[in-house]
């Protein structure tokens, strides 16, 4: 097929300005800050040849560099442009340098690469210690995880309450042995098989069906449900299951662990329809399915709820609330006098802070890793260390909220840091003394128990 004129010659024009552009570049040394591109026959020079330019400007003879040093130079430091355009001659059409210039020049770009040079190693010594305590971390979780698997579980009954167990439970569960834990230390008291979970689950199955038949206006009856039928509170978990770890995107409708949540929380509400669904259950159950598979997740979760003082505050028990905030504020005045003081001048109650972090364990209002941390130990002493993690937090900060008022106080405490590190809260925590008097937590709230159902007789049990 014949090929016409006109287009083999814009062919070999077009070729032709491909090859010049490329050329171009090769030959462009970068002097656009000076306003202008140098001509092509002052082409890029060669680093060695500039060095050694240099070096005769300033009448020392030019060594050529080892091998080794210049192995030694890329694998330490690559210099940046804006510090090696400091030795470049200036092109054509400037003057050039004088030898001082020169001189100065390159003791400048000397002293760039030593400061580089200390900055590149004081970040690989940063790195190198980062990388060290990671494996320590490592190691010591990997040898956790062989002293719970082959000492303490195999042997729970007569192992759990030992003085190597807490301890080891004080520093955290591994997280591969976590969610069996939990489940031996939260216990099976109401006897909840698996079976009676897929009968739950079956029958939460069918309300959603019967609210997407019925429609809006099933939602609207729903909405003034009686305490006898706390049922119709299936329809409420879906407003709160999209606010349950939003940062980890794993819960929310089409994450992967949405619909084992929205299990959970509806098998409890047919499992328990006197209690229904409160906001802050979505919580505690999202924390347990990262650590159970469902059914076992939901054994732990109606067991934990079960438990007296969640029981209490799900089922707002504003007399028995009451009691424990009580029974936190002695323990309160012992050990934190002053906060204490400054608190009640501001008139800050427990219930502006403390119902979050107990309505959702803590996992809501700390970081997830150090919320699981208080679950461990949690699981080991019961709702005494709630409220002794809480008094360990308020130590934490009690400089800075010493120096606050009514509002920033409530702000800061129902938002607390994002980074704040584990190791310090339990050391804070740690400081707290669960004991008043002589007395130890369950005694005070016994007390304060008998003294409200007393209060009307007018003997207060706690003091005596």
């Amino acid at each position: 097929m014949a090929v016409s004129p006109a287009l083999l010659f814009l062919d070999r024009n077009l070729l032709a300005r491909k090859q010049n552009a490329r050329l171009d570049k090769q030959n462009d040394l970068g002097w656009k800050l000076f306003g202008k591109v140098p001509l092509r026959e002052n082409a890029q020079k060669d680093s060695k040849k500039i060095q050694k330019e240099n070096e005769d400007k300033a009448g020392r003879p030019s060594r050529p560099p080892s091998p080794k040093q210049n192995v030694r130079r890329n694998l330490d430091f690559e210099p940046l442009s804006t510090t090696a355009l400091i030795l470049e001659d200036r092109p054509a059409n400037l003057p050039a340098k004088p030898a001082d210039e020169a001189q100065k020049h390159r003791q400048q770009y000397e002293e760039m690469v030593v400061q580089a040079k200390k900055r590149e190693l004081r970040e690989a010594q940063r790195r190198k210690k980062q990388l060290e305590e990671r494996c320590r971390v490592e190691e010591s979780i990997g040898n956790a995880v062989l002293t719970w698997n082959n000492e303490i579980l195999p042997n729970w009954d007569t192992m759990w309450c030992s003085r190597k167990v807490r301890d080891l439970w004080w520093q955290g569960i591994p997280p591969s042995v976590r969610g069996r834990v939990w489940s031996l230390a939260i216990g099976n008291e109401l006897n909840i098989t698996h079976e009676l979970f897929d009968i739950c689950l079956a029958r939460a199955k069918e309300r959603w069906r019967s609210f997407s038949a019925a429609g809006a206006e099933a939602e609207n009856e729903d909405a003034g449900f009686s305490a006898a039928d706390r049922e119709a509170s299936l329809e409420l978990i879906k407003l709160d299951i999209s606010r349950t770890f939003p940062n980890l995107c794993i819960f929310q409708q089409g994450g992967p662990y949405h619909d084992m949540l929205h299990s959970i929380l509806g098998a409890y509400t047919c499992y328990r329809p006197d209690v229904g669904y409160v906001q802050g259950m979505s919580f505690i159950a999202a924390v347990l399915i990262l650590n159970l598979d469902t059914a076992d997740a939901f054994i732990a979760f109606s067991n934990l709820l079960n438990k007296p003082c969640q029981m209490a505050f799900f089922r707002v028990d504003h007399g028995l609330m009451l009691t424990y905030f009580a029974a936190f504020e002695v323990f309160f005045e012992e050990n934190l006098p002053k906060l204490f003081a400054h608190f009640k001048k501001n008139n800050l109650t427990p219930d502006i802070y403390l119902i979050d972090w107990i309505f959702t364990l803590y996992s809501k209002s700390l970081p997830l890793d150090l919320a699981c941390r208080i679950w461990d130990v949690f699981c080991r002493d019961g709702e005494e260390f709630l409220f002794r993690t809480a008094l360990g937090i308020l130590k934490l900060f009690e400089d800075i909220l010493t120096r606050m008022d009514f509002i920033h106080i409530a702000q800061f405490l129902t938002r607390l840091p994002e980074d704040l590190p584990a190791d310090e809260v339990f050391v804070a925590i740690a400081t707290v003394q669960m004991q008043s008097r002589n007395k130890k937590w369950a005694q005070v709230l016994a007390a304060l128990q008998k003294d409200s159902r007393e209060q009307e007789k007018g003997s207060p049990a706690l003091r005596h």
